[in-house]
């Protein structure tokens, strides 16, 4: 599926799925036994961005075991870490999903789709096609290194809080609170709304 510029000013945040999308995702969630609830976040900033964005929500929602239910709007952020300029700016996304894998599952399949658009782990703050990260898995808290959940640094990220926070305004970010409060507390500078982009739930 190949992501869409909307035709003409939309802002996604006011626009209703409509009730037959909604119909067909709550029914593909009768084929998932005693699903989880997961927040994961998408970021991109090389190539087509809106395109990559577009293609991971495709590729974790053919994943066995997980149904994308939202899909956020589309958020451009200037780089962190590095020099300003240095780097393009990044489109950031929030989708949420139910899923029957295990938190280990999830991360493997998000690394499969990372490294599906050539994403290289070569440098801490560099470019990237693409970044998949589990933001929170139901109400997990685990300071395992090798998937700390929540998100360690969720909590202090505008581009991931502020679609989040379209998508779920009463959200809960487990062990630091609502997302709305963690928001407030944030700067959005740098992070600028797209509302002339669009992303979609799979068909």
């Amino acid at each position: 599926m190949t992501a869409s510029f909307a035709a003409g000013p939309s802002d996604p945040t006011v626009q209703p799925v409509p009730a037959s999308v909604v119909a067909q995702v709550d029914a593909a969630d009768t084929t998932l036994h005693n699903p989880k609830r997961a927040v994961i976040s998408l970021g991109a900033n090389l190539g087509n961005r809106l395109e990559t964005l577009q293609g991971a929500i495709d590729a974790l929602e053919d994943t066995p075991g997980v149904r994308i239910k939202a899909v956020s709007p589309v958020y451009e952020t200037e780089p962190w870490g590095v020099e300003p300029g240095s780097q393009p700016s990044y489109f950031n996304a929030v989708v949420v999903l139910k899923t029957t894998l295990p938190p280990s599952s999830l991360l493997e399949r998000a690394h499969a789709v990372e490294e599906a658009f050539h994403r290289v782990r070569d440098e801490r703050w560099g470019a990237r096609t693409l970044d998949v990260d589990i933001v929170a898995y139901a109400d997990v808290i685990d300071d395992d290194p090798h998937l700390t959940l929540p998100h360690p640094r969720a909590h202090e990220r505008a581009f991931v809080l502020a679609p989040w926070h379209d998508l779920e305004p009463e959200a809960q970010l487990p062990g630091r609170g609502a997302v709305a409060d963690l928001l407030d507390a944030v700067t959005r500078e740098g992070v600028t709304p797209r509302k002339d982009l669009e992303l979609h739930l799979p068909e």
